[in-house]
């Protein structure tokens, strides 16, 4: 260490000092500045990167959000249209049994007008042949004399035979 002190010379230290600071200028003109802009720059390239990415991950979520409230919308429109076609489905099966019980009761109620008149017409076709007979039985009653009960018997076997013949 004595020799490095013996051998300091204050002329080569001061220029040696005057070269540092040179090249420290000429560093920081020419090599620091440049490097440091282009680390701001590729700083605020990555700080532009992480905002743009995070403004897309918010449109994202947005984009989803709204995804998942049409999703719903459209669901609820059609429950909304199921409900609306069971109720005309209801509707339309309710207007169609009242119709049919309508046109059932009208038929109930024709075929019950045309039985009470075959009705009447048969009751009315029945008097007239029991009136036929009974005119047929007394005219025959009246040509014979029916004294007793042998004759009377013998007249309403012929007559009931004439009956079954016809």
């Amino acid at each position: 260490m004595e020799k490095l002190v013996n051998d300091f010379s204050f002329g080569l230290f001061f220029w040696q000092g005057i070269i540092l600071i040179i090249l420290i200028v000429l560093l920081r003109k020419f090599a620091w500045k440049p490097i440091l802009d282009s680390l701001n720059t590729r700083e605020e390239g990555i700080k532009n990167a992480l905002e743009s990415a995070e403004k897309a991950k918010q449109e994202m979520a947005n984009l989803k959000a709204d995804n998942e409230k049409m999703l719903q919308e459209a669901r609820a429109d059609r429950d909304e249209m199921l409900k609306e076609a069971q109720q005309m489905k209801k509707k339309i099966m309710a207007e169609a049994t009242e119709d049919a019980t309508e046109k059932a009761n009208a038929i109930i109620a024709k075929a019950q007008e045309t039985i009470q008149s075959e009705k009447k017409a048969a009751l009315s076709e029945i008097n007239e042949q029991v009136a036929t007979l009974s005119l047929q039985i007394a005219e025959k009653v009246i040509k014979q004399d029916l004294s007793d009960d042998k004759s009377q018997m013998e007249l309403i076997n012929k007559m009931l035979e004439d009956v079954k013949a016809n």
